[in-house]
């Protein structure tokens, strides 16, 4: 059976440039580009040439390789032919392929926000895209608030979509802007559109996600005949976001409900990319991924449940819809108080870590991990600490250096300017072959000068902590009071971007961060020598 094309069109530099807290550089956007333009989208938004100093910059040349390179902006200023229009000649003599254009569809819009006619709104629509057509670029129209538009005047938005489809727009995208709109709704309004005389062939579907909706409305669009979906990477965007690319391939890609009907332009082995792209782009943006993102989310194929667990052994399609491997993922059973022996056991081969099932020494990690997390441990969230308290358990840790003992002070005084400061002090004692090293170190509070003091100089294995890094800090207080048992979970990161979690509880605050830094540092070690292990097999 044949099978139909659908179009992906990344929209992540420009829609995604909106979402709070993110600001693309030159050098942001041209890296972006070629990760977008490898992986195989057919389109990539790079933004808005003219609108401001960076996407002016960026559009001087094409950034892509195989990908259609669009440049995005508003279609023709009524008033003004096309020809004399300074705005649309900064978008057609832009460095790109195509040229997507925002045209109001909803004739409130029309009226309140562009103050012209319902008519001189339609004759921009047309002069854009033939404009567009004439100087040997694609065009493609965004009718925004396209589904707004045509549940308060449907033949006003019709007429929009129809008049871009007619001047030649190789696309017309319909756009649920205000993300409000319902897959119902969609696949209703998008089947009516095509029964006025729009093909399908020819309809795009811009789906944002303030009713967390977005990926079904998109989906919905393709069932009702759009063939392009416009996304962003991740599902940023404005507000709540936008139609989540990351989620949407996958689910086009591996799904037999759409696998069999439609194709995407995007090789299969390079789905086994899906998760490596999706965090180095999180990375990119210095967040922090996710964790329950569908597909490729760290907790997106984890279990908790020992029956769950005992069941995946089994077969993994039991508690799995798809292979985890087919996105770049990976299968994580979790040990919690929750969990039975085969939880462990695969906790622990996955970690490489043989042990029978009738080792008692195994009894022993389980009976030590549930009264552990009974004090406030959380293994479940720390899988680095929880790796090397099996390695303990069953006598494989090395013992790269030993503390001899560490101290913290914190001073609140005035400086000679009579300036209100607050100093933290730590003094590290650790003992590496046998050679007493001392370590002094202020940092930005108590823990930082600590983590630096640790850090500092670890003998022969300062080289291998090099590039270790802690990008996320987590304090949770287990019971009431000043006195409380206090969790702490900290966040580790190398230059390999592997990331892990370690946990250290205690009364005091500052020993249970030292207790997790200290697992970091030795996780880091440790997986510096096993890497070397296997590099010296090969």
């Amino acid at each position: 059976m044949t099978r139909e094309r659908l179009y992906l069109f990344d929209t992540t530099l420009r829609d995604g440039q909106q979402t709070p807290g993110i600001d693309f550089s030159v050098e942001d956007k041209t890296l972006i580009a070629s990760m977008l333009d490898a992986f195989g989208l057919d389109y990539v938004e790079g933004g808005y040439p003219g609108a401001n100093p960076t996407d002016t910059a960026f559009f001087e040349k094409k950034r892509t390789k195989k990908a259609a390179f669009v440049a995005f902006g508003m279609t023709k200023r009524a008033g003004v032919s096309a020809s004399n229009d300074p705005g649309l000649a900064a978008l057609i003599h832009a460095a790109g392929d195509a040229v997507c254009f925002v045209a109001k569809s909803w004739d409130y819009h029309v009226d309140v926000a562009l103050g012209i006619s319902n008519d001189e709104n339609l004759d921009c629509i047309k002069a854009s895209v033939e404009a567009t057509i004439a100087a040997g670029k694609e065009a493609l129209v965004d009718c925004e608030h396209f589904f707004d538009g045509y549940k308060a005047n449907p033949a006003y938005a019709t007429a929009c979509a129809k008049t871009a489809y007619e001047a030649g727009a190789r696309w017309v995208v319909l756009c649920d802007t205000n993300g409000g709109t319902l897959p119902g709704e969609v696949t209703r309004i998008v089947g009516e559109l095509i029964e006025a005389g729009i093909p399908g062939r020819n309809l795009g579907i811009h789906a944002h996600n303030d009713t967390g909706q977005a990926v079904a409305n998109s989906l919905a669009a393709v069932e009702a005949g759009v063939r392009q979906i416009q996304g962003t990477l991740n599902g940023i965007g404005e507000r709540c976001g936008n139609a989540n690319l990351v989620t949407l391939i996958p689910t086009l890609m591996l799904k037999p409900h759409y696998a069999e009907r439609f194709e995407l332009g995007i090789d299969g082995d390079k789905l086994t990319d899906l998760t490596r792209l999706s965090r180095t782009f999180d990375e990119l943006l210095n967040r922090n991924p996710e964790h329950q993102a569908p597909y490729v989310g760290q907790s997106a194929f984890a279990t908790k449940a020992g029956i769950h667990a005992s069941a995946l052994l089994k077969d993994p399609k039991t508690y799995e819809h798809v292979d985890p491997e087919s996105v770049g993922n990976q299968r994580r059973v979790m040990v919690s108080d929750q969990g039975g022996k085969s939880n462990f056991l695969n906790a622990l081969k996955r970690r490489g870590i043989e042990v029978a099932k009738d080792d008692p020494k195994l009894d022993r990690l389980i009976s030590l991990v549930k009264e552990r997390e009974a004090s406030g441990y959380a293994y479940e969230a720390a899988d680095a600490s929880f790796e090397l308290l099996a390695r303990r358990t069953l006598g494989r840790v090395p013992d790269f250096f030993e503390v001899q003992s560490f101290r913290v002070m914190v001073e609140r005084r005035f400086d000679a300017l009579g300036n209100l400061k607050t100093v933290s002090e730590a003094v590290v004692r650790v003992i590496v072959d046998g050679e007493e090293i001392l370590s002094v170190a202020e940092g930005q509070g108590p823990v930082n000068a600590l983590d630096i003091a640790l850090r500092k100089d670890l003998g022969k294995f300062q080289a291998d902590i090099a590039d270790l890094e802690l990008v996320d800090y987590k304090v949770r207080i287990l019971n009431g009071g000043t006195e409380a048992i206090t969790r702490v979970l900290i966040e580790s990161s190398d230059a390999t971007t592997d990331r892990w979690w370690t946990v250290g509880v205690s009364d005091n605050i500052i020993d249970a961060s030292f207790q997790a830094l200290m697992d970091s540092v030795i996780y880091k070690l440790l997986k510096n020598r096993e890497q070397a292990g296997r590099v010296a097999a090969e």
